[in-house]
C-alpha cells in the first residue's frame, strides 16, 4: 500500500451511454460497480475519494469522503481530477474510472515506479491497443497547469496529458480496463 498517494474514484460523469443514470451506482453480479472497484482500490492506497456530483449521499455509505467537481457543468474527468488536486495532502493522486472494475491489483505500484523512474509529472496506463487516460498518476503540483488549461475552457484528457511529462505504462493483462458503458455491457 502506498500512503503518499490519494485514490480517486471518478463518478462524476452524466452516464450517458448508459442512459443517464449514475453509472457507479448500477449494479454488476449484484454490486454497484464503484464498490468493485473500491475493493480492488483500497488496498493499493491509504486514502481514497469518491468524485461524484449527484446522489452524494448514496456514495457516502461506501465510508469514503465524497468529492464534487468546482468546475460547473459536468466537464469531465479532469474536473475530477482538478477537485483531487485541489484537496488532496499527498504528493501524488491517481484517478480511476468508477465503471472499470477489473483494474489491476498493481496498477498503482507500477504507475508510481514509471513515474518515478521517468521522473515525469503524470504516469498513464496503456494497454496493447491505446492508452487509458483516465488511469492516471499525477503529481500534486500539477494544479495550477491543470486550472489554468480548465479555465480555457478545455477539456480534453489526453490534450492535457500531452501538454505535461507523461509516461506511458504499458499493462499486457487483457481486460483490465474494460469499462462498462452500457445496460447491455452490464447483462454481459
Amino acid at each position: 500500500m502506498r500512503t503518499d498517494i490519494t485514490g480517486v474514484i471518478l463518478a462524476g460523469g452524466l452516464g450517458r451511454r448508459m442512459g443517464g443514470v449514475d453509472k457507479g451506482l448500477q449494479l454488476l453480479r449484484g454490486k454497484p460497480l464503484v464498490e468493485h472497484v473500491l475493493e480492488r482500490l483500497l488496498p493499493q492506497v491509504s486514502t481514497v475519494l469518491i468524485n461524484a456530483n449527484r446522489n452524494l449521499d448514496r456514495y457516502r455509505e461506501f465510508g469514503c469522503p465524497v468529492l464534487p467537481d468546482t468546475i460547473p457543468d459536468f466537464a469531465g474527468p479532469l474536473a475530477g481530477l482538478h477537485a483531487a488536486l485541489s484537496v488532496a495532502t499527498t504528493p501524488l493522486v491517481l484517478t480511476v474510472p468508477c465503471d472499470s472494475p477489473h483494474l489491476p491489483l498493481d496498477l498503482v505500484v507500477r504507475l508510481a515506479a514509471a513515474l518515478e523512474a521517468d521522473k515525469a509529472e503524470l504516469a498513464v496506463a496503456r494497454d496493447a491497443e491505446r492508452a487509458h487516460p483516465v488511469f492516471c498518476l499525477a503529481r500534486r503540483e500539477l494544479l495550477p497547469s491543470l486550472t489554468a488549461y480548465l479555465d480555457s475552457g478545455e477539456r480534453r484528457l489526453a490534450r492535457w496529458h500531452g501538454l505535461q511529462r507523461t509516461v506511458a505504462v504499458n499493462f499486457d493483462e487483457s481486460g483490465v480496463f474494460a469499462n462498462f458503458n452500457t445496460p447491455e455491457d452490464l447483462a454481459s
